[in-house]
């Protein structure tokens, strides 16, 4: 029985109910980065009991994972069979706090732990820098380290590899192009074609450090934004036919041959 990993995004987590699966034995690890999973905390975090609206408990304990540090013991504790990396939440900045480092998604935004002594004066460092990209290096280069000596040695690392769209299929049916500037976050804009550029780096440098990854990606062809996706229109968040193809190819390195796929 596969016990899987999810290192990434809503595109890898999403593609569960093509494969006709329920997510069991699934642990799924979003909004961090690989430098923030081997960072240290940032100090002392109050922890709200509840979600702090507008999160939901899930996304509020992935902020709390990436504030505590916690993923790494879970990971291990999981033992999965196989670890799945997909890029696509790396397109949020880096916070620097004191020694600690923590990624600064929208849920961390709205979470109101910015206001907390440890991360009130946290200093920003751009996605796209140079600073950022050493951050991300090191911490490839940690992830390497941590799977080799650690039981994760053995289980089956898989890069989804996955870009952000330049069209998307309307509402209607029809097709329109997505800006070259995109708003990501409440007055956050990113371009698209640099973070592209970003992620075709980061893939590079992936299958660099884990030569023996598997990879599966779905074709230009289907690499198309949906206005009627289930969480709104995203550069990443894809037509059926996208997940339908990754689906194709991943489902039988999970589930074995007899793996099909399932209208959604």
């Amino acid at each position: 029985m596969s016990r899987v990993a999810i290192i990434g995004s809503c595109i890898t987590r999403d593609l569960w109910p093509y494969m006709g699966k329920d997510p069991f034995d699934l642990l799924y690890v979003a909004r961090t980065s690989l430098p923030s999973l081997f960072a240290e905390a940032p100090g002392r975090i109050d922890v709200a009991p509840e979600p702090p609206p507008p999160l939901k408990r899930h996304t509020h304990n992935a902020v709390v994972a990436d504030l505590t540090k916690s993923t790494l013991a879970a990971l291990v504790r999981h033992r999965p069979t196989h670890i799945i990396f997909d890029f696509i939440d790396e397109r949020f900045d880096l916070l620097a706090a004191g020694p600690g480092l923590v990624t600064h998604s929208w849920e961390l935004e709205v979470s109101g732990y910015l206001a907390q002594p440890a991360l009130s004066e946290a200093r920003r460092i751009p996605r796209l820098s140079e600073g950022a990209g050493l951050l991300w290096r090191q911490g490839l280069a940690e992830m390497a380290a941590f799977l080799a000596l650690t039981p994760l040695r053995e289980a089956q690392v898989i890069l989804h590899r996955a870009h952000w769209a330049d069209r998307y299929r309307t509402a209607r049916g029809g097709m329109a192009d997505l800006e070259t500037s995109l708003e990501i976050m409440a007055g956050h804009f990113a371009s698209r074609p640099a973070h592209n550029a970003l992620l075709r780096q980061y893939e590079a440098d992936f299958l660099t450090q884990f030569p023996a990854a598997l990879v599966v990606a779905a074709p230009d062809d289907q690499v198309i934004a949906d206005e009627n996706h289930q969480w709104g229109l995203s550069p990443f968040h894809y037509v059926p036919g996208y997940y339908q193809a990754v689906c194709g190819q991943l489902a039988p390195l999970l589930f074995g041959a007899e793996a099909g796929l399932q209208p959604v």
